[in-house]
């Protein structure tokens, strides 16, 4: 009797252990969703010390600073998801120049391809298609024929950036505003005073968070990220989750290309050039996996106005553009540090 009971505990200790690892697990990415708000609130008193006249006022805080990471937001939004499924695309970029860059030359191009000049108002539907086409291609080679999602993205980006340097000419599609009212509208609209790209931002990042929190869907993408074969084996149609996950990124990179475009009045043929390097930089600092199932959007979107804070405070104290670009690599190193010690997993 007292072997048998010997027996029973010995094997339910490792179990016990487990899950006593498994809520320290938990614990830790809690904690680690809250690893930046000490940051940004020394960023924020760094800024008002520095110029208190000018870094807490609704004119500069909201209406430069947060209004103009709205865009990167949603791609940083889209990298998220994507990378928690454990996959790359460094396509985005491309899509936040080549979508807006489509969609305005149907509407203002004087030529008759695919019926152009379209009205007005398909500016937004043309943009959205074509980023979840770009999706669909990724995936159809990704999943399909099981290519590698680095090496498969990084040729769209460069592909999409040809096609973009074609459409526009070398030069600039400009005074947008005037031919096109949506895109000044999500430029210019306001509610309760505060620009509606911020309020886009939030609700995308809200549904994102309650998607992935509290439906099947969100525990389907972090099974799918942590471990395919045993999702599989669960039932989820991995594939399917992976495919669908890069639409959705670029149906996310193409709205936040219109929202660029509306700010800036014009598409230019270097839009979103260089943008994947922020982007990943929010992602990882805010603790999002690079090998897929871990990290939480309000990290990511955390690292985001981190990022943001980091500049702003940069540029008031006159720093130069690429001294800033410095101080993210630098931000990044750190971030896959602390992530290397505080999850005790080596990085490939």
């Amino acid at each position: 009797m007292n072997t048998l009971l010997n027996d029973t505990v010995a094997a339910a200790l490792p179990d016990a252990a487990a899950q006593r690892r498994a809520v320290r697990r938990v614990r830790l990415a809690r904690l680690r969703d809250l690893a930046l708000i000490p940051p940004i609130a020394a960023l924020v008193i760094y800024g008002y010390v520095t110029k208190p006249d000018v870094f807490l006022t609704k004119s500069y805080l909201v209406d430069s600073v947060l209004k103009n990471l709205a865009p990167l937001a949603l791609v940083v939004l889209a990298e998220a998801l994507v990378l928690i499924v454990g996959r790359f695309d460094l396509s985005l970029e491309s899509v936040v120049g080549i979508a807006p860059a489509v969609a305005v030359f149907l509407v203002i191009g004087k030529t008759t391809a695919l019926g152009a000049p379209w009205p007005a108002w398909t500016v937004l539907p043309a943009a959205l298609v074509f980023g979840a086409l770009v999706g669909v291609f990724n995936g159809l080679l990704i999943v399909r024929f099981k290519l590698s999602a680095f090496i498969v993205t990084l040729a769209m980006l460069i592909t999409l950036r040809g096609l973009q340097l074609t459409i526009v000419g070398g030069a600039t599609m400009s005074n947008l505003a005037k031919q096109i009212p949506f895109l000044d509208d999500l430029a210019n609209s306001r509610f309760l005073t505060v620009p509606a790209a911020i309020w886009i931002v939030a609700a995308a990042f809200a549904v994102g968070i309650l998607v992935l929190g509290y439906t099947r869907i969100g525990r389907s993408l972090y099974a799918v990220g942590g471990n395919p074969a045993a999702a599989r084996a669960a039932g989820i149609r991995v594939e399917r989750v992976i495919w669908v996950t890069f639409v959705v990124a670029g149906m996310l990179a193409a709205l936040a290309g219109l929202m660029l475009s509306a700010q800036l009045g014009s598409v230019a043929a270097n839009q979103g050039s260089g943008m994947i390097f922020q982007v990943f930089a929010a992602a990882v600092i805010g603790g999002i996996s690079l090998d897929g199932g871990k990290g939480s959007l309000f990290g990511a979107l955390s690292g985001v106005v981190l990022l943001g804070l980091i500049q702003a405070v940069l540029t008031l104290a006159q720093v130069p553009a690429e001294q800033i670009q410095m101080v993210y690599g630098l931000v990044i190193l750190v971030a896959l540090v602390l992530a290397r010690l505080t999850t005790g997993k080596a990085q490939d």
